[in-house]
């Protein structure tokens, strides 16, 4: 009882006016935009450097299909195209760069109104939310871009019987497009596990709950795979496998949850049977002294 009413006193002690809250919204703001800003200039500062970097699993696909490796052409087609896919790489390198600055922000603008212990049960989560994100992120470079980018390059019609040539040349924004949006589609469902855990952990969701629907979430898996990702079957099949795993990852950790929040109740009944049955004594000590 005493600590809920320190937890409680904890929250009185933070809140504040309306007004005040606002300032502190525009500060948290703030700093989360500039955060922004000087990632988003550093990476365009690096731009054709980081493109360079992002065509490497092309040259690795281009080598898996017995090609030149060396020569890895990208073409535009408009004077502005390839600057304007330098702005996009930036903005997204700048995002990936300061979310630990702009998740900081969030959760300090948020952690006054949490009791001390949601902030500890919060905080894991925060930590782990952008490693599972780059985990996608790298299966998506190592593995993944290779696998589609070799998967398109099987249809070129470059061998010397051919009578009509074709061969791919992706135009600069295609090709970022492309890569981005498996990125940002492989991130996404890695954030199943703390997606899952969080509801669980409040109670929206349960083990069981997870496990009856299992078959409803294979099936989602591939729709949201086949609307995610370009419409080829490596990429698809690609996502939506690692979705099903994640998804089982989701119900061991709900269940993790429950467990522990299970103990944490008997521990919490047993202490508060140990100390009626110090305060029975005490009151049967006091009697027999009257």
């Amino acid at each position: 009882m005493s600590s809920n009413k320190d937890e409680e006193d904890e929250i009185e002690k933070s809140s504040a006016p309306l007004i005040e809250h606002l300032i502190e919204l525009r500060r948290r703001l703030i700093w989360a935009i500039a955060g922004f800003f000087v990632a988003f200039l550093i990476c365009f500062y690096f731009a054709k450097s980081i493109f360079n970097l992002l065509v490497i699993p092309f040259q690795w696909a281009t080598r898996w299909a017995g090609l030149d490796a060396d020569k890895v052409d990208l073409i535009y087609t408009a004077p502005q195209e390839f600057f304007f896919t330098q702005i996009k790489l930036a903005m997204f390198g700048g995002l990936v760069l300061a979310f630990p600055i702009i998740a900081t922000q969030i959760y300090k603008f948020v952690a006054p109104g949490l009791y001390r212990n949601e902030r500890r049960a919060f905080l894991p989560f925060l930590i782990a939310s952008p490693i599972l994100f780059l985990i996608g992120a790298a299966l998506v470079y190592f593995f993944f871009t290779p696998m589609v980018m070799w998967f398109f390059l099987s249809m070129q019609q470059v061998g010397p019987d051919s009578e009509i040539h074709i061969s791919l040349l992706p135009r600069v924004s295609e090709y970022l497009s492309l890569i981005m949006t498996l990125i940002l589609s492989f991130g996404l469902v890695f954030q199943l596990p703390v997606v899952t855990t969080l509801m669980a952990r409040v109670g929206l969701l349960s083990s069981q709950a997870l496990v009856d629907k299992r078959k409803i979430a294979i099936v989602a898996a591939f729709v949201v795979a086949a609307v995610l990702t370009p419409p080829d079957p490596v990429s698809q099949i690609g996502l939506a496998l690692p979705t099903i795993l994640l998804y089982e990852i989701s119900i061991w950790s709900a269940r993790m949850v429950e467990r522990r929040r299970e103990e944490e109740r008997l521990a919490a009944e047993a202490a508060e049977a140990e100390g009626d049955a110090g305060q029975t004594a005490s009151n049967a000590g006091t009697g027999s002294v009257s």
